[in-house]
């Protein structure tokens, strides 16, 4: 019996890295593509994900999930509402690319799972402890830096730890399983995307066969991820997933800095020297309080542990 959990631990790390890490080396695939706008490159995303997915969903034999969500009013608001929003995060992080500010990119995502506190305590009238207090304090102090030394606004990293927060709280409330969620999203915007690149290709054609097949593999730089993602989640512990989840912004911060080559000033180092030391406070005290209540539910469900 130990050998078995031992066993599904081992596979449920291998495949939280193999995912986290993808996503983290997504800004290397959007470099590939840096020469098209970022709305032309949010659509196709957009277009070929939902094929994708829907194919993972009928081979997941998943389909007659996926045609009872057309039958609850209030799940297609909410997941309406939830594909707008990642339409959002993924368009931010596509120009974040494209514009050479991974940086502020990476400094969103480590934000994420902060922002979900303030969330939780406004809407769902959820309590913090005094050191997850004092995490949210040090993100805080870590984004007013920037601002107060050189008159920056990080509204890049913002926007993406807000919409991505904001997305997960809603998915958190929706009764939908994580794929047919993300599928049923991607078939709400697909109709725009469609109407979009005809427009464009009408304005403006893609030049080449090589940039057309790179932006139609972004359907599986979509898919795979949350696939051994999926995996993961059903095998790993949610202490585990809490730690992995920071390997995606940490390999986004390492490719802004030696591969894309991004200025790194003291006032960049000071921000995410307080982020870093607010999401170590957040997570240790997060993880305390785990150990000692003992959940059973899975990893899938924590409310901090969102896509990217």
């Amino acid at each position: 019996m130990m050998d078995n959990i031992s066993t599904r631990s081992r596979q449920g790390l291998a495949y939280g890295i193999a995912a986290y890490g993808l996503w983290g080396l997504v800004p290397l695939y959007f470099k590939t593509v840096e020469h098209v706008s970022p709305l032309e490159v949010l659509a196709h995303r957009a277009v070929w994900s939902c094929l994708v997915l829907m194919t993972m969903v009928i081979l997941d034999g998943q389909w007659n999930q996926l045609c009872l969500v057309l039958r609850n009013r209030q799940a297609l608001v909410m997941l309406t509402m939830s594909a707008l929003l990642i339409a959002v995060n993924w368009l931010v992080v596509i120009y974040a690319v494209t514009t050479g500010q991974v940086l502020q990119a990476s400094l969103g995502y480590y934000l994420a799972p902060l922002v979900n506190a303030p969330l939780g305590i406004l809407i769902l009238g959820e309590r913090l402890g005094r050191w997850q207090t004092a995490g949210i304090f040090l993100a805080a102090a870590g984004i007013a830096i920037p601002m107060l030394s050189c008159g920056t606004f990080p509204w890049i990293a913002l926007v993406l730890a807000v919409s991505f927060s904001l997305y997960g709280l809603l998915r958190k409330t929706i009764p939908v399983g994580g794929l047919v969620g993300l599928t049923f999203e991607t078939i709400l915007l697909m109709p725009g995307a469609v109407l979009f690149l005809f427009l464009a290709g009408r304005i403006s054609p893609v030049a080449d066969r090589s940039t057309f097949g790179l932006l139609a593999i972004s359907g599986l730089v979509t898919s795979v991820p949350l696939l051994l993602f999926a995996g993961a989640a059903r095998r790993l512990r949610l202490s585990t997933l809490g730690f992995v989840q920071y390997l995606s912004p940490s390999a986004s911060f390492l490719l802004a800095v030696f591969a894309f080559g991004e200025p790194v000033g003291l006032t960049q180092l000071a921000t995410f020297a307080c982020i870093w030391a607010a999401v170590a406070v957040y997570a240790t005290d997060s993880i305390r309080v785990v150990v000692r209540t003992r959940p059973t539910r899975t990893a899938q469900t924590h409310p901090n542990l969102r896509l990217p």
